[in-house]
């Protein structure tokens, strides 16, 4: 992904926190933030080591990157998100991942159905 779509900064990651504007599943959640007026959407990855080691985290924070870009075209500029990853999503396969979050994206708005932006 571009630096256009990353949030880095600490402070910011922090505030979609505080938000309180929370979606979740068994496997993620998502805090967003939908006031930002942005070109671009914008959002951050979180996995705590009990999901595994660092080959097992790291191998999921590319899947999720990976769907996040397939999707980017049906993601809302206006957002910016923080994918929480809990250690249960070790069990999944990568079409379960890609389920999962696709419907959590859609549950909270940020990500439009195939069918409407056509």
């Amino acid at each position: 992904m571009k630096k256009k779509y990353i949030i880095k900064k600490k402070s910011e990651i922090d505030s979609l926190f505080k938000s309180k504007n929370k979606r979740g599943n068994s496997y993620f959640v998502i805090f967003k933030n939908n006031e930002v007026n942005n070109v671009n959407f914008r959002f951050a990855m979180s996995i705590g080591k009990k999901y595994g080691n660092a080959v097992a985290r790291n191998k999921i924070k590319r899947q999720v990157r990976s769907i996040i870009r397939e999707n980017q075209n049906l993601i809302d500029p206006k957002n910016e998100f923080v994918i929480v990853i809990k250690p249960q999503a070790n069990q999944l396969q990568y079409q379960d991942i890609n389920k999962q979050l696709v419907d959590l994206l859609i549950k909270t708005k940020i990500m439009e159905t195939k069918n409407e932006k056509n």
